[in-house]
């Protein structure tokens, strides 16, 4: 579906204004916002083509009304793409739950770290594949070195590897930064898209993972 007729569907769907909220009901039509925002984002898979009056005309509301809960398009989509984020700290935690051995729970984080960018392209656009100054003011202490990229629990596990001897000894922090930029360079990549004699994504990813622990390991004397 082109733009345009993403735009001409929501707008027939929209003929019927929701009535004036009630006071009280401001934080319900936030939500209906940000809901018919993320619809409009899954149907289209580009950002670039959500519009205000497109949302507003899903919802049942005048354009004005949006600016009452988001400063611009910008801060809605990013918001939209931001609460779906909040999903990857849940994802990384599942994904490593029960496991003993600090090495295996490093390899899980990143295997599921790239899994989620490429389920999830568009909203991984939006929030680490543009530049710093797209993220809006309320957002940007928010970007990239958060708890939600994993980076305490990771930094934990590295640790625990180094003490355990299953690492070479190195500033686990700084470690950490270089994995996470690794995984990150390569989702990144996959999200845009593969080339037509490209291996599939997840033996990109096996092999990256198997390459980074590998490297990682303590060497021989």
């Amino acid at each position: 579906m082109t733009p345009t007729e993403l735009t001409a569907s929501v707008a027939v769907a929209g003929e019927g204004r929701r009535s004036r909220a009630r006071r009280g009901e401001g934080g319900r039509l936030r939500e209906d916002i940000l809901a018919a925002a993320e619809e409009l984002l899954l149907k289209s898979g580009d950002a670039d083509s959500l519009s205000i009056r497109a949302i507003a005309n899903a919802v049942g509301v005048t354009p004005p009304s949006i600016y009452l809960h988001f400063a611009d398009r910008n801060e809605l989509v990013f918001e939209v793409c931001d609460r779906k984020w909040r999903e990857l700290a849940s994802l990384l935690d599942a994904a490593v739950a029960g496991l003993s051995d600090p090495l295996e729970r490093i390899e899980r984080r990143g295997r599921a770290y790239a899994e989620f960018g490429i389920t999830h392209p568009e909203h991984y656009r939006v929030l680490l594949g543009g530049r710093a100054d797209e993220i809006p003011e309320k957002h940007a202490d928010q970007a990239l070195l958060t708890d939600r990229l994993g980076f305490g629990p990771l930094v934990a596990d590295l640790t625990e590897a180094m003490d355990g001897g299953q690492l070479a000894r190195s500033d686990p922090w700084e470690l950490c930064r270089v994995l996470f930029f690794a995984i990150h360079g390569l989702t990144s990549m996959l999200v845009r898209g593969s080339g037509p004699d490209w291996p599939s994504p997840e033996r990109l990813v096996e092999r990256m993972i198997d390459t980074l622990m590998w490297g990682i390991r303590p060497r021989p004397a």
